[in-house]
């Protein structure tokens, strides 16, 4: 019997604990976020240094406008996804206690999703007027 045990492959103990099948999903999401960034942050580089020498009203002005609110409000959302995903994977390689490893997640989500709303309600706001 022990030389049976000696042959089982590391599964019969690893059953109930791999895959929550979620990984491609994730990496997929991640990336697509990436590539939106890409122009997203090319967009909202060249928009803030138009921006250096205007003063409050010309900055809201330009905000308000609605191309340039739905550009900064899909940057907001891909920013704040984005970084929620990475920060997650990190948390997921270096935290190895289960209850800290839960709270940290919880913590990270919470604060995204606060960043999320709190700016694209700001962005709202401007473009809407006050």
């Amino acid at each position: 019997m022990s030389g049976i045990k000696r042959y089982r492959t590391p599964l019969k103990t690893a059953r109930g604990l791999g895959s929550a099948k979620e990984g491609l999903h994730h990496w997929l999401i991640q990336r697509y976020t990436a590539v939106a960034l890409i122009f997203l942050a090319c967009w909202f580089l060249y928009f803030v240094i138009s921006l250096v020498h205007a003063d409050y009203l010309a900055a809201t002005d330009a905000i308000a406008k609605p191309w340039n609110a739905i550009a900064l409000v899909a940057f907001l959302l891909a920013m704040f996804w984005h970084a929620q995903l990475g920060v997650q994977v990190v948390l997921e390689d270096y935290v190895h206690t289960p209850l800290l490893a839960i709270a940290a997640q919880t913590v990270v989500r919470f604060i995204c999703i606060l960043g999320a709303l709190a700016s694209v309600y700001a962005v709202v706001r401007i473009a809407f007027g006050n």
